[in-house]
């Protein structure tokens, strides 16, 4: 039986009866869905760049460096098995020059190729059918460069390589909702942030407003602590067209919100309050009020209930995020602490600690100590008092995202004895942990 894909003729087994049209006809159906981005013209700095051809390499944006192709492939180590959907599976690779990345390729044996098989009796056509999700997925991720969306490295498209298309993607790790919530707060904080940035700009990207449909942690990876998407073949940009506001509904298991029809006929906003909703029931709920700072509770609480009722879009829970942000960062939270509380420590330069075995807190940057962020040596002073296991705190000379100092505190008391070295703030916060402990007269 002989059958045309994309226009080169290929002879396959006998198929079922009326399949050719059909799937030649979902084929068809999916190169019109993935057309629009390829013709798009887009712009990146004052270098302008057009694929006008489903059938062409996405274009890719010269700033990101060379990319990686087929011939970069050959040889890989794969070093884990990092999950499997309906329709594509992800490794962990070494590359030969020792890079790791994750290659994302069609999922053979999954649930979308089984059911096509099924159906059509056509392993080839239904390669090529269950390959367009990856092909849309290559092109959205080379149109839509943000900091919160996972890095395209590169893409090969080889049978004998690599059994077909493959991207290419920068190494994370999938979202653990354990892990976060037993993460620092700060740490919380960043990575709903980071997901109301991301949705910021896709709300005014350079293809329109793009709604994810499938918004899911397991949508997002963690890359160095930043919450990024990874899985976008499931994303959409035009808004839904509409004759009245009943053809605007919003639908979530707990909750439905009907917008306005504007006068073009769209859904005007529907996208982005779509996203945002999503935001608030699969990260915010959970990710953000627990052990806030008190000062920023009542901003905390204020986002909570704009995101939950959808009363604000995304530009204004934005502004709110980065009004916390900037809050935090600059200390104001802490205006009203009583800077006596670190006149009962004293400053120990040049020694280490001894004694009892550091304890534990929760949450903590350390799993083996009791290691948090502060501002300055008054608010460590101010936790230590309030922890009663703990003697005496040191600094460090890391800093969070937020140029923030972690200290250690500990139930150890000083190695020897010696009159205390005072020194102001500025001159301590600069040496590494052993060099200065703080402990309690």
């Amino acid at each position: 039986m002989t059958k045309w894909h994309f226009g080169l003729r290929e002879n396959l087994g006998d198929p079922a009866p009326n399949s050719d049209l059909t799937l030649l006809h979902l084929i068809r159906e999916r190169q019109r869905e993935i057309a629009p981005f390829y013709t798009f013209n887009h712009v990146h700095g004052s270098v302008e760049v057009q694929s006008t051809s489903p059938s062409s390499d996405p274009v890719r944006s010269s700033t990101l460096g060379p990319e990686i192709g087929c011939s970069d492939l050959s040889g890989v180590t794969v070093v884990d098995f990092l999950g499997a959907g309906y329709t594509k599976t992800v490794l962990k690779v070494v590359l030969a020059q020792g890079l790791e990345v994750a290659l994302k390729t069609v999922n053979h044996q999954g649930t979308d190729m089984r059911s096509c098989v099924e159906d059509f009796r056509d392993p080839e056509g239904c390669q090529d059918l269950v390959s367009f999700k990856l092909r849309k997925e290559i092109i959205l991720l080379q149109r839509l460069q943000h900091p919160n969306i996972v890095e395209l490295k590169g893409q090969c498209q080889d049978s004998t390589l690599v059994g077909g298309i493959t991207a290419v993607l920068e190494q994370g790790t999938p979202v653990q909702m354990i892990q976060l919530l037993q993460s620092p707060w700060e740490e919380r904080f960043r990575v709903c942030l980071g997901l109301v940035r991301l949705l910021h700009y896709l709300s005014l990207s350079p293809l329109g407003s793009v709604a994810l449909l499938d918004f899911q942690p397991r949508q997002f990876i963690m890359v160095s602590g930043e919450l990024k998407l990874t899985d976008l073949d499931d994303a959409i940009v035009a808004e839904t067209g509409c004759r009245t506001s009943s053809d605007c509904v919003l639908q979530f298991p707990l909750r439905n919100f009907t917008f306005p029809c504007s006068g073009s006929g769209v859904c005007q906003g529907l996208n982005e309050m779509r996203n945002l909703y999503n935001a608030y029931r699969y990260f915010f709920i959970y990710l953000l009020p627990h052990q806030a700072p008190t000062i920023l509770k009542p901003l905390v609480d204020q986002i909570m209930n704009t995101t939950g009722e959808l009363k604000h879009g995304v530009n204004k829970t934005l502004e709110a995020f980065e009004e916390v942000l900037r809050v935090y960062k600059s200390g104001l939270h802490l205006q009203h602490m009583p800077s006596s509380v670190i006149e009962d420590y004293a400053v120990l330069k040049g020694m280490g600690t001894s004694g009892n075995k550091e304890y534990k807190c929760w949450p903590s940057y350390s799993h083996q100590g009791c290691m948090l962020s502060v501002h300055s040596a008054a608010e460590a002073a101010h936790i230590c008092n309030s922890h009663p296991q703990c003697t005496s705190f040191s600094f460090s000379d890391q800093k969070t995202w937020t140029g923030i100092l972690p200290r250690r505190l500990t139930n150890k008391q000083p190695a020897c004895e010696r009159f205390p070295l005072l020194c102001m703030m500025s001159d301590c916060e600069g040496l590494a942990m052993e060099e200065v402990g703080i402990v309690e007269t």
